[in-house]
């Protein structure tokens, strides 16, 4: 029993402070760029009835949401991801508001997935949701969100991958492949488990045209992004919903590219997202360190009225923070978080504690981080635990110079003391900063 308190549940982790802040400098940097896009944070429960979560997620992952009955013998799960809670939210609670709703959400989630690299049981995510509009505009505006913050976090060489799963549902509703089994191929295609999908159209007596245009699709791909979607365009012909979806495709690449979006792009006609929601355009974005999406998202047109909503236009985006966060650490990238000055303040005796207290209170005021040594230490202890702490500056409060409206100020990696008028302090350690 003694050693299962003494570590954490498998897939689940602890933060120690320099990875919580670096976490949360990612996060920062996800709520400035939701600033920056004018998009609204809403914040929903990490617990859910378990029919909503399930609803179009995918059996893959249904399989892997924490799922229980709470005392009220009411099924219910941990969120496994954000968009139905949200689409819950655009159906019911912001049903009447004005469109375009743009949403954004950050926080933990939850699945039961085999923990590996870059896969937790417990992962963090931040959301950007685009709710009203069916134009290409909105799947190029969610694709450059995407790079903004990605380039603002100080992420390197990465890159999108983009698809269109209209393009292949046009195929299976051609073939009149019901939507359960067109799920199914689309997840044997997402986990590269090809002939599975090719025998599975089989089995539905779909014809030797539309498996030739499948197997055609995916083996389509490159960043020449006209040449790769003229040969989409040619493989589809026949099928009108798929050269429909061709058509978005060509809209929502040319929207980016004349806005100015540098960062390479990958076409793949075969590209297929496990969640089953998915109606549109999806993608995803990579970095040559790692084989593992750092985020993705696309077109959902039909999840806000499956509960309950009018019909409601979607795209939207889910980045990892945790792998974004593996990501920067394999380029090496520093994290420029803004971290207040940290000082430590050491009372000569503890007649001085209540006017090192008051001398805190005042730096913080100032804008400084300001510890008050709170474990009884001499001096020369204190001073010693603050150097090996990476503590830049000491005060030391004596009755002596506090008498006099000053205290003596040590820069500790300059190994520099001086005595300071109070009224000065603040002054003083700035420009001993600098």
């Amino acid at each position: 029993m003694t050693s299962e308190f003494n570590k954490t549940v498998r897939g689940m982790r602890d933060f120690l402070p320099e990875d919580a802040r670096k976490l949360r400098f990612i996060e920062h940097i996800a709520r400035e760029t939701a600033e920056l896009y004018g998009y609204d944070e809403v914040i929903t429960p990490a617990i859910e009835y378990y029919e909503l979560l399930a609803a179009k997620i995918g059996e893959e992952n249904r399989k892997r949401m924490y799922v229980f009955e709470d005392l009220g013998g009411r099924k219910v799960a941990l969120r496994p991801e954000f968009t139905a809670s949200v689409a819950r939210l655009v159906a019911t609670k912001l049903r009447s508001a004005p469109k375009p709703l743009r949403l954004f959400s950050v926080g933990s989630l939850y699945r039961y997935d085999e923990p590996q690299f870059g896969r937790y049981r417990e992962f963090w995510q931040a959301n950007f949701e685009l709710f009203g509009s069916a134009m290409p505009e909105a799947d190029a505006e969610i694709i450059s969100l995407t790079d903004r913050f990605l380039t603002k976090v100080g992420l390197r060489n990465y890159h999108f991958k983009v698809g269109h799963v209209g393009v292949l549902r046009g195929i299976f509703s051609h073939e009149g492949i019901d939507e359960e089994k067109q799920n199914s191929i689309m997840q044997m295609l997402d986990k590269k488990e090809v002939e599975k999908a090719i025998n599975l159209m089989r089995e539905t007596k779909s014809s030797g045209e539309s498996l030739d245009t499948l197997k055609g699709l995916l083996d389509t791909s490159g960043r020449d992004l006209n040449s790769v979607i003229e040969k989409m365009r040619k493989i589809v012909d026949g099928y009108p919903s798929s050269v429909e979806a061709v058509e978005n495709l060509r809209e929502i690449v040319a929207l980016l590219k004349d806005g100015g979006l540098k960062t390479g792009i990958l076409l793949e006609a075969g590209f297929a997202r496990g969640l089953e929601y998915y109606t549109g355009s999806i993608f995803e974005v990579y970095v040559p360190e790692m084989n593992i999406a750092l985020g993705g998202g696309g077109r959902y047109d039909k999840l806000v009225e499956i509960f309950g909503g009018e019909k409601t236009p979607a795209v939207g985006v889910a980045l990892g923070m945790d792998r974004i966060l593996i990501a920067l650490e394999k380029q090496k990238t520093p994290m420029r978080y803004n971290i207040p000055k940290r000082l430590l303040i050491i009372p000569v005796e503890r007649s001085m504690l209540g006017e090192a207290f008051k001398l805190a209170s005042m730096l913080r005021d100032d804008g400084f981080c300001a510890e008050v040594d709170t474990m009884g230490r001499s001096v020369t202890r204190a001073l010693s635990d603050a150097d090996r702490r990476g503590i830049e500056f000491t005060v030391i409060v004596g009755p002596k110079e506090i008498k006099e409206g000053k205290v003596i100020l040590r820069h500790m990696t300059k190994r520099r003391q001086m005595i300071v008028k109070l009224d000065k302090l603040s002054e003083k350690i700035r420009e001993e900063s600098d």
